[in-house]
This record gives C-alpha cells, sequence and structure tokens, in this order.
C-alpha cells in the first residue's frame, strides 16, 4: 500500500543557500533547518535504531503479558485469540497515517508540530491540545509499562525469596525501575539506542522461547476449540457484546507508543524515511509476534480459575508454574521483565524527547528547566527525570484502587490515540493541498486516514466506560477523571494565558543562519534560542 517515491518531492525552500553550506550540511540536517530548528540532538540513529524503539515500546512481551489478566476475565481465550488481529489491522491504518504526515515534517515535535503546520486556521490551538493529550499518553505508557514490569518482578521476587506482591512492595518495585531508566537515559543516546537495537532481538527471541517451551513442555494442552471459542464473562455486565468491546483494551494498550518513533527523527539518520518506516515496521512485527505469544500463552492454560485468581496476581506468572514448574516459569519471567525493561526505556526516552519539544515551544510549566540540553551528552536531561517522576505518580493510586492499573492503560490509549488522529484529520481536510514527504500512501491516503479516525473515535469512546460492575470506589474507571483533569488544565491555561503568547512551534532562526548553531552545539556551545513563553 505504501509507496516509496521514485521521484521524491523536494522540500519547499524558503531562500537560497551557499553551496558550501549544503556540501557540509547532511540532507536531514537541512531538512531541519527548513522547519525552523537546528540540529541540538545528536543525530546518531539509524532507521534499524528507529524502528527499534517504537518496537521496543510497543513491546509484546510487555502489553500482552500485563493485561493478560484483564483479558481473561474480560472476553476470555476467544476475545483474547481474536481481539488481536483485529485491533493490529486497525492500528496499522492508524500508523500508515501518521506515517506519511511524519516523512513530510521529521522533527522531535512530531504530533503537535505536525498539527500546527496542517491546520487551515487556529493552528495554535490545535497544536496545543495535540501536544498536551500526547504528553499525558505518554506519561501514562511509560507509568502502564514500568508498572507491569514492577507486577512481574515482584511476582518473581516472590517466588525466589518470598518478598510478597502487596500494592505497597509493587510500588516500591515501580520506584526502582523508574530510577533505573532515568539514570540509564542520562547517559546519551548511543548507549540507548544500543539497548533498544538488543531490545529488538530479545523480544523476537523471547517470544520465540516463551512459546517454544509451552509448546514443547506441558504434558497437557487446551484445545483448539477453547483457544478460539471459549468466552468467559467475570466482569459483572450482562451484555457480551460490551464485554467484548472492553477486552479489546488488552490488545490496544499494547499497540501504543510508536509515535516514538516520529519523536526520534532529530536523531534519526534519513528521517523522512527512517521514521515512517519505524512506526509501519514496529506495528507489522508486533502483531505477528504478538499473536503467536498470546496462542501459545493460551494453548498452555491449565487451570483456568486458578491461573486467574493466582496469589502472585500475575496470571500469566502461574500459568508458567503450572506448565513447566517452578524453576522453567522463574526463566520465562527473567525473560519477561527483560524486555518490559526495555520497554520501559524506550517509552522513557521517547517520552523525553517530546517534553523536550513541546517546552522548546514553551507549552509545559517550568519550559526553561524542561528543555535544557546537556551539553556532554546532548540528551535533554531534565525531561527524562519529568517523565519518570510524572510516570509514577499516575502508578500511585494503586495503592487504594484495584482498578487504577486498567485505568493507566486507558489513559495511555486514549492520550496517544486523540493525540495521533488530529494531526491526520487535518491532512485530511488538505487533500491535494498536502505536501507529500519521500515516504507516502498515494491514492490510499484518503481511505486509510478516514478508517485511522473513525477506529480512534471508537476506541476513546469506548475505554472510559465502566470495567467491571457494580460500580464502587474501589472498582471505578478513573479514567474519564484523568483526562478531563488533563483537558481541563490545558484549557484553562489556554483560555486565562497561552492563547496570547502561544503561536505553536517556534522557529529557532531561518535556513540560512540555523547552520552557525548547529556548529555551536557540536562543540557544546548553546546558541541562543527563542524564548519559549512564560513558564
Amino acid at each position: 500500500m505504501p509507496e516509496d517515491a521514485a521521484a521524491p518531492v523536494p522540500p519547499p525552500r524558503s531562500e537560497a543557500r551557499p553551496p558550501a553550506a549544503d556540501q557540509v550540511r547532511s540532507a536531514d540536517e537541512q531538512r531541519l533547518h527548513e522547519l525552523g530548528y537546528t540540529q541540538e540532538l545528536a543525530r546518531s540513529m539509524s532507521g534499524f535504531s528507529n524502528f527499534a524503539v517504537s518496537f521496543s515500546i510497543i513491546s509484546v512481551l510487555s502489553g500482552c503479558l500485563t493485561l493478560y489478566g484483564f483479558g481473561m476475565s474480560t472476553g476470555g481465550p476467544a476475545e483474547i485469540t481474536w481481539g488481536w488481529p483485529v485491533v493490529g489491522a486497525m492500528t496499522l491504518f492508524v500508523g500508515l497515517a501518521m506515517a506519511e504526515v511524519c516523512s513530510s515534517y521529521p522533527t522531535a515535535g512530531g504530533l503537535y508540530y505536525w498539527a500546527a503546520r496542517l491546520a487551515p486556521s487556529n493552528g495554535p490551538a490545535w497544536s496545543w491540545f495535540t501536544g498536551w493529550f500526547n504528553f499525558m499518553g505518554q506519561v501514562a505508557v511509560t507509568a502502564g509499562v514500568d508498572f507491569g514490569a514492577a507486577f512481574f518482578t515482584n511476582a518473581l521476587l516472590e517466588m525466589q525469596f518470598g518478598f510478597s506482591a502487596t500494592p505497597g512492595h509493587t510500588i516500591m518495585v515501580f520506584a526502582v525501575i523508574l530510577v533505573a531508566h532515568g539514570l540509564l537515559n542520562t547517559l546519551g543516546v548511543r548507549l540507548v539506542a544500543v539497548f533498544n537495537n538488543v531490545s529488538v532481538w530479545w523480544h523476537l527471541l523471547g517470544v520465540l522461547i516463551i512459546v517454544g517451551v509451552l509448546v514443547a513442555v506441558p504434558s497437557h494442552h487446551a484445545s483448539a476449540s477453547f483457544v478460539f471459542t471459549h468466552f468467559v464473562n467475570k466482569t459483572g455486565f450482562a451484555h457480551p457484546f460490551y464485554v467484548a468491546l472492553l477486552g479489546l483494551l488488552l490488545a490496544q494498550y499494547t499497540f501504543t507508543g510508536y509515535d516514538a518513533s516520529a519523536h526520534m527523527t532529530e536523531e534519526t539518520q534519513d528521517a523522512a524515511r527512517s521514521g515512517p518506516r519505524g512506526i509501519v515496521m514496529s506495528i507489522l512485527v508486533s502483531l505477528g509476534a504478538g499473536w503467536v505469544l498470546l496462542l501459545g500463552l493460551t494453548f498452555a492454560i491449565q487451570n483456568y480459575s486458578g491461573e486467574l485468581n493466582s496469589a502472585t496476581g500475575v496470571p500469566p506468572a502461574q500459568i508458567f508454574i503450572d506448565a513447566i514448574g517452578n524453576t522453567g516459569a522463574k526463566f520465562l519471567l527473567l525473560i519477561v521483565i527483560g524486555a518490559q525493561f526495555f520497554c520501559g526505556m524506550a517509552s522513557v526516552t521517547a517520552n523525553s524527547r517530546m517534553i523536550y519539544a513541546f517546552s522548546r515551544d514553551g507549552a509545559l510549566p517550568g519550559s526553561k528547566l524542561w528543555h535544557r540540553i546537556n551539553g556532554r551528552t546532548r540528551t535533554p536531561t531534565n525531561a527524562v527525570w519529568l517523565a519518570a517522576g510524572g510516570a509514577f505518580l499516575l502508578g500511585v493510586p494503586d495503592l487504594w484502587n484495584a482498578t487504577a492499573y486498567a485505568a493507566v492503560t486507558s489513559v495511555s490509549v486514549i492520550g496517544l490515540y486523540i493525540a495521533y488522529a488530529i494531526p491526520v484529520l487535518l491532512r485530511l481536510r488538505q487533500g491535494e493541498a498536502f505536501e507529500r514527504g519521500p515516504w507516502h500512501l498515494g491514492r490510499w491516503s484518503r481511505l486509510v486516514g478516514v478508517i485511522a479516525v473513525g477506529w480512534t473515535a471508537v476506541i476513546s469512546v469506548l475505554f472510559m466506560l465502566p470495567t467491571v460492575s457494580p460500580i464502587t470506589a474501589t472498582s471505578f474507571n478513573y479514567t474519564p477523571v484523568a483526562v478531563l483533569a488533563v483537558l481541563g488544565f490545558a484549557g484553562v491555561w489556554w483560555l486565562v494565558s497561552a492563547r496570547r503568547w502561544f503561536t505553536g512551534p517556534k522557529v529557532q532562526g531561518t535556513p540560512r543562519n540555523l547552520p552557525r548553531s548547529s556548529e555551536n552545539w557540536r562543540t557544546h556551545e548553546q546558541p541562543r534560542t527563542a524564548d519559549p513563553g512564560p513558564t
């Protein structure tokens, strides 16, 4: 469907450039200058590394297994088995539509920058709210990933050392994981790129090892009829269709975070092609690997009720134990936890780049602090710690709310997908006026975009609805509260103040004078940039 155009559409040239300057700058850096920014971040990532970031954040070994217990009670094996390819196909439409826009505007700002450039009017407002939804979704994704890693780590610690899986202990492990990810991300993008490259093979080999063990070792496997047709409803709601819709959260939460490839384009070589390919390939590879993993795990179920209500609080861990014994289960858990660790680290990386770019344009409180670049590593260190700290705050409600984790995953889906859909909608409104990059969808662009926007509208409503009945203080889905709180804060700030000074993404200079700023950064001299606005 997508086409790599034989003759790429050249970007608009705002003014002539001296031939010598063209020889010095790479095409990526030149395009970034045309979009209004200097090359502050180190452009050292390959196309594979760009793909690896998004693939690591989707992380089938994190999303699929973390919410597997939710799937067992909300639709059961049939929902788990068939929900995955359905959601994966719809997600591919969203990813394709995003990739086309990414090719035209390869900047770290990603979604909110695209919204500003594509809006026919009121560009700053479109950009402002897109950015805030993106910020909310990315913080929630980081919280969801690392909290899931804490669940699994706590289960392993209980099996090995008797460290009970209480909410308090899980929060402690969660905090340690976030600190580790913060520290690794402060050491520079080259180290992060190495971890992400390793992550791809860890995930792929991990899926093969887990599925291979679960196929070969257990003496009993569930029947095909059980895996493909058995429906389970333990939500308290009577209507199976509603329960089946709720059960899609398992797959849709997993298919999030692939906008990371866009946020990393200022650090990626051949960004206008590598970024779009990273988005699409991360979805396609995850779709195949995730389905194999879910089928392998579901066929290995030995005692459905016992595993769903496991004392560890982690049904996949109990399935491992029942299927292959304690020692083998610990080995498989180590594979899963390693993948989740890689996923969380990549999520903090992408989140910090979005925070850096949004702060560069003055859109977050304390912007002057969050968009500072570490002169030694050329990474946004302060933004890294804001990403980790915000994620920790989202995980704390698990201490008193049993459905808090499902709510965090819903917040991530809604925040990110609304941010994904806004620039796609604006691109549809542009029609033929849209300036395509070298990677585009050709005649399929409109159909793909319409499906992407429609799917986003469905899931944005769906995942705000109650997930269990009866609805009590401890089972209430606080997703609408979290979404409205962020939207309300951004809306009030916009009306009271930001609409007077936020003009959308701020350019740092003209294409002629920006190369000098980039050279300053290469010698660790920070250029003077536009005032990011009130902080």
